[in-house]
């Protein structure tokens, strides 16, 4: 298919089936960004500490790389990093920040990200060249034209959509016919045979938000653009006959690849798209994963069975692209919940949540962001070395999705996925419910729901069971023991006539244990305690290798929330969530006797 066929609307396809709501395709769906709010816990901490951060950056000083282009005035101070004229990918990120404000706003309903979404996608329409030329300048739109034309269609998508800014989808389409030129006219791997200008470019990731293009438009040549760029040779096809070409892939590219796959699988219903992101998640899960959740050290997939992630924990310590990697996973997590209700893609999703995104260091004060996580010992947190790096971009959209991780709907009933303080409201059989969540998870297992409606109505409250328990979960519904099925590792369904009121209680055992890094090196382990990964804090240097008996009986520190005491021959060492690090040393993997 050649670039002459991206505006015909032929007959071919007439026969695609053009009915697609993203709410209904499969057995469950995603509450709104608008019917989720976060009441306290950690993911209230960092969502509101993003806001914050994003909501300060200087709106001039974004749009200057723009204007600068454009001949219009520029104000403000250059950005400096990758995100400046000269720098590495120029004016990258622009779109990110508006997707993910937008999201914010959708949820909060805070006036300040409408504004802001508005004045970036005013200044960004008024700096368009000539026929929509919409790069920062002749560097981007030769190096890095896919990669940062799908970041424009997210930030337009969700600024239309969320903010209802109507400039946006304007701006949108405008913007795509001013890329064309720019683009390939085929779909590429990233890799050897890359074009020798666009080395690292990724047309592969343009599907996702064609096919969201097409929704938001009805105009068939955006579905005709998404179907074009879907990898199918190189990844999907081969996936979906579980054939693991994974090894020696850009690990980020690769994985957010397979939300293009994902939505091929909802809008064009071919199977084969589903079976590949199921293997894929797989293959990831056995084969490519620090305990965190994580994968991808130096940012590429490893060889099976080979030892290699246990060899990096002394070759790299650029183990995890973390903000960038989370957005990957989450959504792909997501995808997989709503088309299989399969719990385990919760816990996977929870995992990354916590231990990832949650430990990602907090921004600094001008373009400092966390980038690689590191489990080598004697670690530190640290800012990547350039400013404004990609992951400022995915860091903010991944924040703003907490809300849709939680919880998760079929018809009246829900579906409760993680675990923190939060309401989700929807209509169950006509009648305004509210469900409110109070936990101190995961520092403790107890977890209590509260419901209110106007009027008794039937409908299932539903809890993921996580598959990490090695003690059965214990549910209660207005304080007496209920018998319903919660083995590990599925979705607990409590059906009943619910009344204003009623509380369910939930009760999660926590436990320690050792999870080896791979299977070469099994005497490697990091200690999970519940869905944290724990880490040693300022440890002797010597205690990377000494060998220990694990997971031990690790004893509860006095009025800490989840930090211990790990028995070493020497002084106890301190084993605290990764995500609670801060400044501090620390090591991750540990030597089993």
């Amino acid at each position: 298919m050649k670039r002459r066929d991206f505006l015909k609307t032929g007959a071919a396809l007439a026969s695609l089936p053009l009915g697609f709501a993203a709410s209904t395709t499969g057995p469950l769906s995603e509450f709104p960004y608008s019917g989720v709010t976060l009441t306290g816990g950690l993911l209230k901490r960092q969502y509101d500490h993003i806001r914050a951060h994003f909501l300060g950056l200087d709106n001039d000083r974004l749009l200057k790389v723009y204007r600068q282009r454009a001949g219009l005035p520029a104000p403000g101070d250059d950005m400096g990093g990758w995100y400046d004229a000269d720098g590495f990918v120029p004016g990258h990120s622009l779109g990110q920040y508006i997707s993910g404000l937008s999201r914010i706003y959708s949820t909060t309903k805070d006036p300040a990200c409408a504004e802001k979404v508005r004045v970036l996608v005013k200044g960004f329409a008024a700096a368009l060249g000539p026929d929509g030329y919409p790069y920062a300048n002749e560097k981007t739109a030769t190096t890095w034209p896919c990669y940062v034309l799908d970041k424009y269609e997210a930030g337009m998508i969700d600024a239309c959509q969320l903010v209802g800014d109507t400039r946006a989808r304007d701006v949108l389409t405008e913007t795509i016919k001013g890329a064309i030129p720019h683009i390939p006219d085929h779909t590429y791997d990233r890799g050897p045979d890359s074009p020798k200008q666009a080395p690292y470019d990724e047309p592969y990731i343009l599907p996702e938000n064609l096919f969201n293009t097409w929704q938001l438009t009805g105009d068939k040549k955006y579905l005709d653009m998404a179907r074009l760029y879907l990898l199918d040779h190189e990844l999907f096809d081969p996936l979906a006959q579980n054939r693991n070409v994974l090894p020696g892939k850009h690990a980020y590219s690769h994985v957010i690849a397979l939300s293009s796959a994902a939505r091929a699988y909802e809008v064009l219903g071919d199977p084969k798209y589903l079976a590949s992101i199921r293997n894929a998640w797989d293959m990831l899960e056995q084969t490519q994963e620090f305990a965190s959740g994580g994968w991808g050290p130096k940012e590429a997939f490893v060889p099976p069975g080979e030892g290699k992630l246990g060899e990096s924990l002394t070759t790299t310590r650029e183990h995890f692209e973390t903000p960038c990697g989370c957005y990957a996973h989450t959504k792909l997590a997501r995808y997989l919940l709503r088309f299989t209700a399969d719990a385990r893609y919760g816990d996977g999703l929870e995992r990354i949540v916590y231990n990832a995104l949650l430990a990602s260091k907090d921004p600094g004060g001008d373009g400092e962001y966390f980038y690689y996580s590191d489990y080598q010992s004697q670690a530190r947190k640290g800012y990547y070395k350039r400013k404004w790096p990609c992951c400022s971009g995915t860091l903010i959209q991944s924040v703003a999705d907490h809300v849709l991780n939680i919880y998760f709907h079929r018809n009246a009933d829900v579906y409760v996925n993680l675990y923190t303080p939060s309401q989700v409201r929807w209509q169950a059989n006509n009648v305004p419910v509210t469900l409110s969540q109070e936990t101190r998870y995961p520092d403790d297992g107890q977890v209590e729901f509260r419901l209110r409606l106007p009027r008794p109505t039937e409908f299932a409250v539903n809890l993921r069971i996580p598959g990490w328990l090695e003690s059965p979960a214990r549910i209660s519904v207005n304080g007496k023991s209920s018998d319903v099925p919660a083995a590990k590792g599925t979705f607990a369904q409590i059906s009943r006539r619910w009344r204003d009121g009623d509380t369910v209680q939930l009760t999660l055992r926590l436990n320690f244990r050792a999870q080896p890094i791979d299977d070469k090196h099994e005497e490697r382990v990091a200690l999970l305690y519940g869905p944290q990964m724990m880490v040693a804090v300022n440890p002797a240097v010597e205690l990377h290798d000494t060998p220990l008996t694990l997971p031990g009986k690790p004893r509860p520190i006095s009025n800490r929330a989840s930090a211990f005491a790990l028995s070493t021959p020497g002084t106890p060492v301190e084993m605290i969530p990764f995500h609670a690090i801060r400044d501090e040393v620390y090591t991750t993997y540990l030597r089993k006797a």
